[in-house]
């Protein structure tokens, strides 16, 4: 036998000795995918911010992905463990940032883009797109529209970085209705027919009580964290002027209770009165946007408990859409109202969060840390950070059953999950801190991982 022959012989055998790797795993030499999260991370000589005021100098140890301990005296650690310090000098350690009011993957890229567009790229535009979330300092979103769920799996599973979603998946739209965006010649629609927002699951057309069902049934199937309707007229959607109301009590009440029986619950796209009621009177127990809102009807939340998410929708010149075009007319009629939106919901103290709902602006995206400033409007830094915290949470755990990551967040507690940011200066004295994560996050935490470190931390692990 020929010494080529015999190499090649021993490669063969070699190979079919080697066990047999599933297209989904790595290779047993390889280094895994999902970095492994230090056994203890000690942050030294931090304020913990919580509930709007600063604690005295702190330490806070988190071990795996949990805040373990916080104590006014130095934490001793096992050096024998695997543990970074950080050394905080003085810095404010307060919690990661939640946006109530997310569509990750619209957030960054032209609506004609996404309307056209192959899916991977807009998949790829999102990857990127959640990961400059998270390095603004935003570990939590609720998404509510759009095809999220890939991008969330990929995320939970650690191939790419960015912020825990709470998925609604497709946003649920009567035909004309603010999620419809056919083009004219595609209707009437054929029986059985799915237009391409649909088919990539961006949108669900449905006009009947057990069509919303079915809808409702199949979102949740798919991982829906809660369901979003769309009850009332919108700005970026081509036929519905504002003050139209959509889905009639029966269909919203369908929602709500193929929602409920999954243990959570329906939050409704709307800004008018009527609309408003009727989502309430069917059970509805959020309402995003409502700047054109009623006395009568704000008080109608307040006694139904229902949650107000707000965004501080402010005309700064900066719209994605064509000054003198319908889209701009509209969104100008909207933005009259949140100066009265915010006004009733401090007079009734009705549960209120914030959101950014950025869509198909880049620009816009990179500017989610100022919009959360915008807020200094209407409240006081305390406030807001405490909305954007503590707040958002609690709505995020309005999920129940259907909530993807179990355990506390929003606050820097012990027995907390670990999303964590630490902050150079104090945010309450200048909230403007936050309008420059790049240089004032100098860490990020998000479930006990640091993505991002610009201080010199110490290891105290084993053969240091």
């Amino acid at each position: 036998m020929s010494l080529t022959l015999s190499r090649a012989l021993a490669t063969c055998l070699a190979l079919l000795s080697t066990p047999s790797v599933n297209a989904h795993e790595e290779p047993a030499t390889a280094p895994p995918i999902v970095a492994a999260v230090p056994g203890q991370v000690l942050f030294e000589n931090v304020r913990v911010l919580h509930e709007g005021k600063l604690s005295a100098p702190s330490h806070v140890l988190v071990s795996g992905n949990i805040i373990t301990k916080i104590s006014a005296s130095p934490i001793q650690v096992d050096r024998r463990a695997d543990t970074r310090i950080i050394r905080g000098e003085g810095r404010t350690l307060m919690p990661g940032l939640i946006d109530a009011h997310t569509h990750i993957m619209m957030s960054t890229i032209p609506q004609a883009a996404l309307l056209t567009s192959d899916i991977g790229f807009v998949n790829v535009a999102a990857v990127k797109a959640a990961n400059d979330m998270l390095l603004r300092g935003f570990t939590s979103a609720r998404d509510l529209g759009g095809p999220v769920f890939g991008l969330k799996r990929g995320i939970d599973a650690g191939l790419v970085p960015g912020p825990r979603i709470w998925p609604a998946g497709a946003f649920i739209s009567q035909s004309g209705g603010h999620g419809d965006f056919r083009l004219p010649y595609e209707m009437p629609a054929r029986p059985d027919d799915f237009s391409y927002s649909e088919r990539i699951g961006a949108a669900a057309i449905a006009d009947s009580p057990d069509t919303v069902r079915q809808r409702t049934r199949e979102l949740l199937a798919l991982g829906a964290a809660q369901i979003k309707l769309m009850a009332g007229g919108g700005v970026s959607s081509p036929y519905d002027p504002l003050d139209v109301t959509q889905y009639s009590v029966a269909e919203l009440r369908a929602a709500v209770e193929a929602a409920e029986n999954w243990g959570t619950y329906v939050t409704v796209h709307a800004y008018t009165p009527r609309a408003v009621r009727q989502a309430l009177e069917a059970g509805v127990k959020c309402i995003d946007h409502g700047q054109l809102l009623d006395d009568a009807t704000a008080r109608l939340m307040a006694q139904k408990g229902a949650w107000w998410s707000l965004q501080a929708f402010i005309d700064d010149g900066r719209s994605p859409h064509a000054e003198g075009s319908p889209t701009r007319l509209k969104q100008l009629q909207m933005y009259q109202g949140t100066d009265n939106a915010f006004a009733l919901a401090k007079k009734y103290k009705i549960k209120t969060a914030w959101g950014s709902d950025i869509l198909f602006s880049a620009a816009n995206a990179a500017r989610q840390n100022s919009l959360l400033m915008r807020m200094t409007r209407w409240y006081t830094p305390a406030e807001i950070l405490t909305m954007a915290t503590r707040q958002n949470a609690e709505l995020l755990a309005l999920s129940g059953e259907r909530n993807p990551y179990p355990g506390k967040l929003g606050v820097v507690e012990e027995g907390a999950l670990a999303d964590l940011l630490l902050v150079d200066g104090n945010p309450l004295d200048d909230l403007s801190l936050i309008e420059d994560p790049a240089h004032r996050f100098v860490v990020i935490m998000k479930d006990g991982k640091v993505y991002k470190n610009l201080l010199e931390s110490v290891s105290t692990g084993a053969g240091e």
